[in-house]
């Protein structure tokens, strides 16, 4: 059984895109966050990440008997049931701390494509920083399971292009802060990156 309540917020583009890479995917000014039943969700058979550390999940269900499930899951209706398309570590921990329903934004197939085209769109702006392309690719990559490869090719991208500007995300804050600013340019970034690997 589900129940609704609605939550209000910013129409701009930050609020297509969560800011963490493991948020929901929030984008009606008018959001309406269910109550599902657990047993009604099922994981998403194409999520690239196939293990679940049984410790972080623990430490993870001891948090939501706390303080409840902060930030709602995104599923997609399928046959009287739900797949799920971001926050499958909230749901299984979920199960872990013995809770029946978990709040979650319902995300019809059509909803899910617009998305994912404004996240595509947005990371082939010619004014966008490396660093805030690597932001976009890493929410797709995250959110919708799409593979890096898929990405690459829907952007007109090497693949080594894409996972070289993902792992910009890789540098010390101070260094984020100059690439955004266009104080430092890519190449030095990725010196900056060559030399975090280099052993002390």
């Amino acid at each position: 059984m589900a129940s609704t309540k609605t939550r209000g917020l910013g129409r701009g583009f930050d609020s297509l895109l969560p800011q963490s890479f493991d948020n929901s995917v929030l984008s009606d000014p008018s959001e309406r966050i269910q109550k599902l039943d657990v047993t009604l969700i099922d994981p998403n058979p194409e999520q690239p990440r196939q293990h679940f550390d049984e410790e972080a999940l623990a430490e993870l269900a001891s948090s939501i008997k706390q303080h409840g499930i902060l930030q709602p899951m995104v599923v997609s209706p399928e046959a009287g049931r739900y797949r799920i398309i971001a926050g499958e570590r909230r749901w299984r921990a979920a199960k872990i701390a013995g809770l029946k329903q978990v709040p979650a934004i319902v995300r019809t197939a059509k909803e899910l494509e617009q998305l994912e085209l404004a996240i595509i769109e947005n990371v082939q702006r010619v004014d966008l920083s490396s660093l805030e392309q690597a932001i976009s690719i890493e929410r797709l990559h995250q959110q919708f399971s799409t593979p890096y490869d898929t990405i690459a090719k829907r952007l007109g991208k090497a693949h080594t292009t894409v996972v070289n500007i993902v792992r910009l995300l890789q540098l010390p804050d101070e260094a984020k802060t100059a690439l955004t600013s266009r104080d430092i340019s890519d190449g030095h970034a990725r010196q900056i990156l060559a030399l975090k690997k280099q052993p002390e």
